[in-house]
């Protein structure tokens, strides 16, 4: 018995680390808003129907569900609502999903839930990946839409945000192996993409001590760095709300659960002392 205990607790801890190594990239970067700030959420929400719902749905949340942020029933028509919606329908687009695949080469992905399935499987959550994957968006020719992504190479989404983020550049450091006749060698190459998109070769060189694998890293230049702090703080609240609507109740749930323990404690507690006065005369 014990032998079969440990055998799964084996296959978890593989299965564990071997999910944490599918999730290897650029570091997430800490989404520094909280998702009870209802400010911050109310900003998200905007952001979202003004910048995301033109292509994703979010169908699985209703627009009268945005009273629970703090905003009225007369707020969510006047600013949330263009195109003849009701205030009780889901989120739902026009843009039909075999005319979006055709024209994208891939059906925009729902945003409902978004966030929990981002998640990194070692318990970082979802909206860090979001809050990082937004402002890591970069100029790219080569690519079919001009864009392209440190989080997410060779996305297929655009950048719908460039305008509020600004010029930037991106230099991408990639290290691999080459064969060199009978042997490999390691080279490192640093490409520069320019506010264009426009490629440069900076440097490549060949690393003679190197001892790790392939691997490659990359870096966001902001060249208008007036815009760069509120561009980051839409980016926080816009990953908040996409956090919020993955679970609007998240926040009464941790609170219920924390109740429930301190309850469990308790009545442990007072359950030991009635099984001993219980049992102590008991041989």
């Amino acid at each position: 018995m014990l032998k079969k205990i440990l055998s799964v607790l084996a296959l978890t801890v593989a299965a564990v680390t071997s999910a944490g190594a599918a999730t290897t990239g650029p570091a997430w970067d800490v989404m520094p808003v909280k998702v009870t700030d209802k400010a911050a959420l109310q900003n998200g929400a905007k952001l979202f129907v003004n910048y995301c719902l033109n292509c994703h749905s979010a169908n699985y949340v209703r627009y009268n569900k945005l009273m629970d942020l703090g905003l009225t029933e007369q707020q969510i028509e006047d600013n949330l609502l263009f195109t003849g919606e009701r205030v009780g329908d889901m989120m739902h687009i026009a843009l039909p999903a075999q005319d979006a695949k055709k024209w994208m080469g891939v059906t925009p992905p729902d945003l409902s839930v978004i966030a929990r399935s981002r998640a990194a499987n070692l318990g970082q959550p979802g909206t860090d990946y979001i809050y990082t994957y937004l402002r890591t968006f970069y100029r790219d020719q080569s690519s079919q839409t001009g864009w392209n992504n440190i989080v997410f190479p060779n996305a297929a989404m655009p950048n719908p945000l460039w305008r509020m983020q600004g010029p930037v550049e991106a230099t991408i450091t990639d290290i691999k192996s080459v064969e060199d006749g009978d042997t490999r060698k390691w080279v490192e190459t640093v490409t520069k993409f320019d506010k264009d998109g426009f490629a440069t070769l900076v440097s490549e060189k060949v690393l003679s001590d190197y001892k790790g694998g392939e691997s490659s890293s990359a870096e966001i230049t902001y060249l208008d760095e007036s815009k760069r702090e509120a561009f980051d703080k839409n980016m926080a609240d816009l990953s908040a709300f996409l956090g919020w609507m993955a679970e609007p109740d998240q926040h009464f749930r941790k609170v219920l659960g924390t109740w429930v323990m301190l309850f469990l404690s308790l009545f442990f507690v007072v359950a030991w002392f009635l099984n001993k006065q219980y049992w102590k005369n008991v041989k």
